[in-house]
This record gives C-alpha cells, sequence and structure tokens, in this order.
C-alpha cells in the first residue's frame, strides 16, 4: 500500500471472489481495516461446481464497504467447473446484484457471446458493471457500453505481443474504461513473469496515455472518475 501511495494510487478494490469463502470474507475484513480498502464479494465462475455459503455470501454483501458483487461469469477456457453450472451461478449474481443496487466485476474468457446474452436477458444494465482483464474487439466494448458496462485493462495492455488490445484502448472512449492490475497476476512490463502490485496500475496509465497520445494525467483523472461514479466511492470517502 505504501509503494502503491509513492505511484499516486489512493483507493484500493480488494476482490473477494469466493474461494471455499474464505476469499470473500478476508476481502471484507481488510475493507474494514483500512479507510482506503473496498472489496467486492462474489463466486468465481471457477469455483461453480463447489459449495458455497450463500446466506454469508448475502450477509457479507449487506457491508458498507462492499462496493461491487464479483468475480462472476463465464470461463470456457480452464474448463474447470461445469458450463451450465457457471450459467446458473452467472444468473444468479446478476439477479443478485440486481437486488442489492451493486453493480457486477465480470469475467469472462472465451465466452463472449454467451456473456453478452446473458447479460442482456438478466438486466444486467440496471446496475451496470466492468468488464475487468478485458481482451475483446473494439465492437464488442462498444456493444458492452450500450448496456451499461465499461471495460478494464491490465498489464497485457503493455505487453509487446498486444497489438490488438492496443488498438482496443486506442479507440474506446476514455470515459468507457478503467485500469487494474489483477493482482497478483499478469504484472506489466518491466514487471512481467513477477507478482503484480497496485503499485504497478501507474505503468498501465502510461501505456494507456502512449497510446491515446494524452497526458498520464488525464488517463489517471478520467479512469479514477469511472472507477468512483461505478463503485459509488467517495474521492474523500
Amino acid at each position: 500500500m505504501n509503494r502503491a501511495r509513492l505511484q499516486g494510487v489512493t483507493k484500493f478494490l480488494c476482490v473477494g471472489a469466493i474461494s471455499a469463502d474464505q476469499g470473500a470474507k478476508d476481502a471484507v475484513r481488510l475493507a474494514g481495516n483500512y479507510s482506503a480498502i473496498y472489496a467486492s464479494v462474489g463466486i468465481h465462475p471457477h469455483d461453480a461446481d463447489k459449495f458455497c455459503d450463500l446466506e454469508m455470501f448475502e450477509s457479507l454483501l449487506s457491508h458498507p464497504k462492499v462496493v461491487a458483487v464479483g468475480e462472476t461469469g463465464l470461463d470456457y477456457f480452464r474448463e474447470w467447473s461445469d458450463f451450465k453450472n457457471q450459467e446458473v451461478l452467472f444468473r444468479n449474481s446478476i439477479r443478485t446484484a440486481r437486488a442489492v443496487k451493486k453493480p457486477l466485476i465480470i469475467h469472462t474468457r472465451d465466452a463472449t457471446a454467451d456473456t453478452l446474452r446473458i447479460l442482456k436477458e438478466e438486466n444486467a444494465q440496471d446496475v451496470g458493471g466492468v468488464v475487468h482483464c478485458y481482451g475483446g474487439s473494439v465492437e464488442t466494448a462498444r456493444e458492452l457500453a450500450d448496456i451499461n458496462f465499461i471495460i478494464s485493462f491490465t498489464g497485457v495492455l503493455t505487453f509487446k505481443n498486444a497489438t490488438s488490445l492496443a488498438k482496443v484502448a486506442a479507440t474506446v472512449p476514455l470515459e468507457n474504461i478503467m485500469l487494474e492490475t489483477d493482482c497478483p497476476y499478469m504484472a506489466p512490463v518491466p514487471f512481467r513473469g513477477k507478482d503484480s502490485e497496485p503499485a504497478h496500475v501507474r505503468l498501465i496509465a502510461e501505456k494507456l496515455a502512449e497510446l491515446r497520445d494524452i497526458s498520464v494525467e488525464e488517463v489517471a483523472e478520467v479512469t479514477s472518475a469511472n472507477a468512483r461514479r461505478l463503485f459509488g466511492i467517495l474521492l474523500n470517502g
């Protein structure tokens, strides 16, 4: 956290995607202990086959520092859980988000068409959200914007082979973009292959500024405002 603050990071979102229930509890505990940390609570599609204490899940969502539901979504790449179970979990998560009036954090991998279909069928636009670690097309980003969702880039944006992603980052309106580190994964260059941490988000911002030929300060201002607006986080709150 101290290293992050030195890079201008003042707020943190700890994603509590439940893994044997403990991950969500840890995220909420951190948010309760640190004024700068907020949390999300969700059940990751990888865990769709596993038992989860849904009563505990709903209880954690009522915590005042929990600002989103997720990660939730579909993952057809790993096949670590049954696809039908993933869809049931995804639909239930969207319905829960609508009930508690909190935005969604979406994980989708090799499942773009089904993800968009389910978001639309379940009226996810009522709460909106963000597709994290975005790796799709400009066209998909626009379709997401039409249903009240924005996209978020990780350190992958800094990789030399991320040419198609760079095109998306340079094209999509800045008001529809957020930045994240997805710690501890996908650290940006020059830390690729090592653990990622919140301080590295500045490197992603610098890359986005380069791609759009604007200042890092503008990128930081707009993407931070997007995150605060989506999650209902006050600048000094």
